[in-house]
């Protein structure tokens, strides 16, 4: 099957949908009276996006962007960052979305490895790359979505101005649009391609499968620089002619979701975690609700789909990290349904959905994608393997990397296990030693290994997830140098890991604050060096909580 291009797709529902707004963005401004904060939405038509969109692409092309260039895109959500994606694709070339929580070394490695012609920045990340420019990538040059305080760097606005929009470059449907790096520091960092038929397939059966139309409004709290944000929470409500508001989760957010008055609300497991103990939480606390929810678990789901998000809502729709069945159902038993996906950023992402309403665990593939179990064993749990248009091309400058995942017959190995029963696919773990947060940000042990082993008192160190007051912790153990501490006259174990928790904290500044150890419970010291494989690889089944 053919599919379109994300160019097609953009220019198609600006024609279509013009007067309609695309994006809302909370701003919150001064009250002129009495004080306070109130909440602005700065509303976007589809028509004004586009034509921003087309001026920036003009300024892109005057900047030397064409066809097969890669541009850095590292910003929270904004509409800036909006006008920027669609821009840089327009001219053919490849977005590369940054999490702006990266520290400059973090970026600086993947902005050399992608041999970024440019990069489109907030205004906090412009001491950064600047540096990068100086020191690696003369040629680069920079876009501030802010009025810029250094020399050299171009203001955004400003290129928009006296600038006729342009048509997009001609590419195929095979043509990388976005390199997403899946990891951040070391040489096992990976940028995944995805073509523009990568995406627009997800979309487009993402489209069908929530039954969505631009009548929906979408309310969603998941980045854009997140494959599941950027695919399902962006594109997929764009393409559909709806209204997206983006919100971070912040004091403001209850605020939002009222404003805004969603049908659907896009975010991660933590979000409705949160919301279902509050919930809950208030209903135990009235006689009243709990007589309505007693009496009627649904009548109080319509209660409070009411007060919360209006009459208007429809569903949830959850991914990024496992959400909890407990939850769910929780969820589902008042009547309100939620969705979850699971996927990778290999596959553009979603490979498997539920039903808003299921009763069973475990999801269903999405159409026109292929899933089986590999090497299953007595319970049926094996490997789950995918294929289908969603499929990446391989990873940016290894092909080492890429036949490891991607086999001769194109089926992509997921290194997560699981089984089917009925036709779903149940997720049985992860083979893979990725640590997902509660917020969906993935962590990878080895980066962080990579960053701690430069200490001196520690001779070898493996880090993984752990669970610290009911959510997934980044945690480590640690066989200690004791030689390196016996010069220091430390020798009680008490003492070596005050010791080294002080070395671990000053590390941590070199990582994002969501790949920290956080706290000193969830560093252990082990008497004896690690059992490890013929390979000298740590048994890490061995040692994980």
């Amino acid at each position: 099957m053919a599919y379109p291009t994300l160019n097609e797709l953009f220019d198609t529902t600006v024609r279509q949908h013009s007067d309609r707004i695309a994006l809302r963005m909370p701003i919150p401004k001064e009250r002129k009276r009495g004080g306070g904060i109130r909440l602005v939405l700065n509303e976007i038509s589809y028509d004004r996006l586009g034509e921003m969109v087309g001026r920036f692409a003009a300024a892109l092309r005057e900047l030397g962007v064409n066809k097969g260039d890669k541009v850095a895109l590292i910003s929270k959500p904004r509409a800036a960052w909006v006008t920027a994606f669609f821009a840089i694709i327009r001219r053919g070339a490849a977005v590369v979305p940054l999490d702006p929580d990266l520290q400059k070394a973090e970026i600086e490695r993947i902005l050399v490895e992608a041999e970024v012609k440019g990069a489109v920045i907030s205004g906090l990340k412009e001491e950064a790359v600047s540096a990068i420019k100086k020191d690696d990538l003369p040629d680069m040059f920079i876009v501030s979505m802010d009025r810029p305080a250094g020399e050299g760097i171009l203001f955004l606005d400003a290129l928009l101005l006296g600038r006729k929009p342009i048509a997009a470059e001609n590419v195929s449907p095979d043509d990388m649009t976005i390199l997403m790096y899946t990891s951040g520091t070391t040489g096992n960092a990976k940028g995944a391609m995805l073509l523009h038929r990568n995406i627009s397939s997800n979309a487009l059966t993402a489209l069908k499968i929530v039954d969505l139309s631009a009548a929906d409004n979408f309310l969603t709290i998941v980045p854009w620089y997140h494959i599941y944000g950027l695919t399902i929470t962006l594109i997929t409500p764009l393409i559909a002619g709806a209204t997206t508001t983006y919100a971070p989760v912040d004091r403001n957010l209850s605020q939002v979701m009222k404003r805004a008055h969603p049908t659907i609300i896009l975010g991660v497991p933590k979000l409705y975690h949160v919301l279902y103990a509050r919930i809950m939480e208030s209903i135990e606390k009235s006689w009243i609700k709990r007589m309505i929810y007693h009496a009627s678990p649904t009548l109080m789901g319509k209660l409070v789909k009411r007060t919360l998000f209006g009459k208007g809502f429809r569903f949830f729709t959850s991914g990024g990290a496992p959400l909890s069945p407990e939850v769910a159902q929780g969820f589902r038993r008042m009547g309100i349904g939620i969705m979850e996906g699971y996927g990778l950023t290999e596959t553009a992402p979603v490979l498997t959905m539920s039903h808003k309403f299921a009763t069973a665990p475990g999801m269903v593939p999405f159409p026109e994608v292929e899933v089986r179990i590999d090497n299953p064993d007595d319970a049926g749990v094996g490997e789950i393997v995918a294929h289908g248009p969603n499929i990446m091309a391989g990873y940016y400058k290894n092909p080492a990397a890429t036949a490891e995942v991607i086999d001769p017959d194109g089926w992509f190995h997921t290194g997560d296990l699981g089984r089917i029963e009925d036709d779903r696919i149940i997720i049985s773990g992860r083979a893979k030693n990725v640590i997902v947060l509660e917020t969906g940000k993935n962590v990878y042990p080895e980066e962080i290994e990579w960053e701690l082993a430069t200490i001196p008192e520690i001779e070898e160190i493996m880090v993984y997830e752990d669970v610290r007051q009911g959510a997934p912790a980044v945690a480590a153990k640690v066989y200690p140098n004791w030689t390196a501490l016996k010069q220091q006259e430390i020798m009680d174990p008490d003492k070596a890991i005050d010791l080294i928790w002080d070395r671990i904290r000053e590390k941590n500044e070199n990582l994002a604050v969501f790949k920290r150890i956080k706290y000193k419970d969830l560093v252990t010291l082990v008497d004896e060096p690690f059992e490890k494989s013929v390979k000298l690889d740590i048994k890490r089944y061995k040692y994980k909580s």
